[in-house]
């Protein structure tokens, strides 16, 4: 059986965009919202010396993200109010050059959020590593079209965040999420 949520809203896009900023502001104006995995992943992992990490493990990794975000859209499944995910199902296929683990295609093809994925392009200027975050700001226009060729290829339509405020990301976001 397929879930079809059209009011399941992804921002994902490289490391170092500014989804998260937006998302935690799009949960102050009242948005139900869904924090990220992979980086509770890693935080778990590092706290408990395990290798799941992408440096260290990237198939473990991506397994562990993939059972949470699949339990997040399963635990939500029955909401009708917008919820916006930080990264989705969608951000773990070919993660890291992993190839998808059969549950996640699986959970790709019978989990469907909204088609419109808000892409957060690159941003050199507000590009910050840390603990969590390793990968040099090089690495991301890649990674950006890898992300917009997975969209493509999973049946999403990207649409691109403006280079903005935080606000003005918002309205952005919401404005398209309205037009649902």
């Amino acid at each position: 059986m397929v879930v079809e949520k059209p009011n399941f809203f992804v921002l994902t896009g490289a490391g170092g965009t500014g989804k998260t900023t937006l998302v935690r502001h799009l949960e102050s104006m009242g948005e139900r919202v869904v924090e990220e995995n992979i980086r509770a992943i890693i935080r778990d992992q590092v706290a408990t010396g395990g290798a799941a990490v992408p440096w260290a493990d990237a198939k473990a990794c991506c397994d562990l993200t993939t059972a949470r975000d699949i339990a997040d859209f399963d635990r939500l499944a029955g909401e009708s109010r917008r919820v916006f995910f930080d990264r989705g199902l969608m951000d773990m296929f070919g993660a890291n050059g992993v190839p998808p683990s059969p549950a996640l295609v699986e959970a790709i093809r019978t989990r469907r959020y909204n088609p419109k994925v808000f892409v957060a392009p690159p941003w050199e200027e507000i590009y910050r590593t840390d603990a969590e975050r390793r990968e040099a700001w090089s690495r991301m226009p890649g990674v950006h079209d890898a992300i917009l060729r997975t969209l493509d290829e999973l049946g999403y339509r990207p649409i691109l965040l403006p280079k903005a405020s935080v606000g003005e990301r918002a309205a952005f976001v919401l404005a398209e999420a309205r037009a649902v």
